[in-house]
């Protein structure tokens, strides 16, 4: 196990780079905010562990990866799990000399749906990002997420997003998905005022508009959505079926979102999927992260049935500088190659040249009286 941190243009990535006695090796990656020293020493301290296993009984590997360690669960173990868990995978798919989606029963689609982001971490240039991403093709854009709105009062920060949803809609017209990113900082009742605020623009979408830590409070707010006939997505913060369980059972998202990266990779999320499928819930992969969180979530999408579409950051120059051959996309979608395993293979020597920075991401917020709001 070896792992390796390098600036990605936004975010510093995670990988690590399997090695097999036989001369194979995969790709993981576990690229987390804020925590990369932490991932790093985690997938390590994991890694130690497993060395010996059989690499290609990654069920098994899962299992004792996470039962074996009496502590389960959270960010940062489940995520330890999901890189060595796509590692896994792309070694099996290299063994076998297939693609891992036809290991996972694929391709039940041609091509992979993605959308990019517009203003996230400047409002201001919304529209202009929203105008360049429809010329190049794309037809669905997320927006939200607005740190520095927090010091601003409910009422003020409700006009802000309606303006801006007002700005968008005018900008890409009505051909064009609009899904609106809230990162769990409302209140309930927030949420649903804020769902009224923007219900004539149309989003697709309203996502993760309340703190995950209790999901079953979104009732009221997915009631409202829906009379609006706009969906719910929820799940980049919760990491196995298990989190996902309460929301799926009382039919309380309309998507689920769980990360590659965090969610007990590969295996974890085709369960978590196949579990959505009983309540005709859609999975849309949450991924801000690096090509190889990007390759996993793109196969499990190729074979999955209740696929919806993918996030997708191309932080360019550097995913240009570590792939060495890109995929390619044609406007929106995604074409998955049909080489084996994972299909992606990393630079070591353009890894090493970059250390990690840091953060560029805004990772503070407070209210206007300074009391410590969500990012």
């Amino acid at each position: 196990m070896r792992t390796y941190a390098t600036f990605g243009g936004v975010r510093n990535w995670v990988f690590v780079r399997v090695e097999t006695a036989e001369g194979l090796y995969g790709w993981g990656e576990a690229s987390m905010e804020l925590w990369h020293g932490t991932m790093r020493a985690a997938i390590e301290e994991l890694g130690a562990r497993l060395v010996g296993m059989d690499a290609l009984a990654s069920e098994r590997v899962w299992q004792v990866a996470t039962r074996h360690g009496f502590w389960r669960g959270g960010a940062v173990l489940a995520s330890a799990v999901a890189a060595i868990d796509q590692a896994l995978w792309d070694i099996r798919g290299k063994f076998f000399q297939t693609p891992v989606y036809r290991l996972l029963g694929g391709p039940t689609r041609e091509w992979v749906e993605t959308y990019r982001h517009a203003g996230i971490y400047d409002p201001d240039d919304l529209q202009a990002d929203a105008r360049a991403l429809v010329d190049r093709g794309v037809r669905t854009i997320k927006t939200g997420a607005w740190v520095s709105d927090s010091v601003l009062t409910e009422t003020e920060r409700l006009r802000r997003v309606r303006s801006r949803m007002e700005g968008i809609r005018a900008a890409v017209g009505d051909d064009v998905d609009i899904l609106v990113d809230y990162h769990g900082r409302a209140t309930p009742d927030e949420a649903i005022r804020l769902i009224q605020a923007i219900a004539e623009f149309r989003p697709r979408w309203v996502e993760e508009p309340i703190a995950p830590e209790s999901p079953e409070l979104i009732a009221d707010v997915t009631a409202e959505a829906h009379r609006h006939g706009i969906s719910i997505a929820l799940g980049e913060r919760l990491f196995s079926r298990w989190d996902f369980r309460t929301v799926l059972e009382r039919q309380l998202i309309d998507v689920a979102q769980p990360d590659l990266c965090h969610a007990g990779g590969i295996t974890e999320t085709m369960k978590i999927a196949s579990l959505a499928d009983l309540y005709r819930v859609q999975m849309a992969p949450h991924n801000p992260a690096g090509p190889v969180s990007t390759a996993a979530a793109a196969h499990v999408a190729m074979a999955i049935s209740n696929f919806s579409i993918l996030e997708q950051c191309i932080d360019e120059p550097r995913w240009s500088q570590i792939v060495a051959e890109p995929w390619s996309r044609e406007g929106s979608r995604l074409l998955v190659p049909d080489l084996p395993g994972l299909g992606v293979d990393l630079d070591v020597n353009a890894l090493k040249a970059v250390p990690p920075a840091e953060m560029v991401v805004p990772s503070a917020a407070f209210r206007a009286d300074g009391s410590v709001a969500d990012v």
